[in-house]
């Protein structure tokens, strides 16, 4: 007779005794991927916009937005971007209705340099909101405060 171990069916395999695994170990995946997410979610919101573009001061409370604006730049020689591609004034509006589908509601960005014409800037403007766009808002930069509530 053999002893109380089931006939031997409960015992290892080959004489190592290990079975090989044939399942993956995603771990180390989900750390590495984990680790991206982070990267790119503190890094996305710097790369928004890339023309560089000296902007006005203003003590004016910040406006908080739940969807993405369209961003349109106008640098210190003049030139026109929307997003991070130059246009003319007269594309402006076609792509506009192109990038939006017709959404008069979208949210739109402006930044204009303090080295130009307030001008240029209130003409940008105006044909923007010729075409019907309604949610459209000035861009400008905080005050380096010292923290004891000063005006500079």
């Amino acid at each position: 007779m053999m002893s109380g171990n089931g006939g031997g069916r409960g015992r290892s395999r080959g004489r190592g005794g290990h079975i090989p695994m044939s399942d993956i170990n995603v771990t180390p995946l989900v750390d590495v991927m984990l680790v991206l997410l982070v990267v790119f979610m503190i890094t996305a919101p710097l790369l928004t916009v890339g023309v560089p573009v000296d902007l006005p001061k203003t003590n004016a409370s910040q406006m908080v937005g739940q969807d993405e604006p369209l961003v349109i730049s106008v640098n210190a020689k003049g030139e026109v971007f929307l997003q991070e591609t130059k246009i003319t004034l007269e594309q402006l509006v076609p792509r506009l209705e192109a990038i939006t589908q017709n959404k008069k509601d979208t949210r739109i960005f402006v930044r204009g340099d303090r080295a130009i014409a307030y001008g240029q800037v209130m003409e940008m403007m105006g044909t923007v909101n010729l075409a019907g766009f309604t949610r459209v808002a000035l861009v400008t930069q905080l005050p380096q405060g010292d923290g004891a509530g000063g005006n500079k």
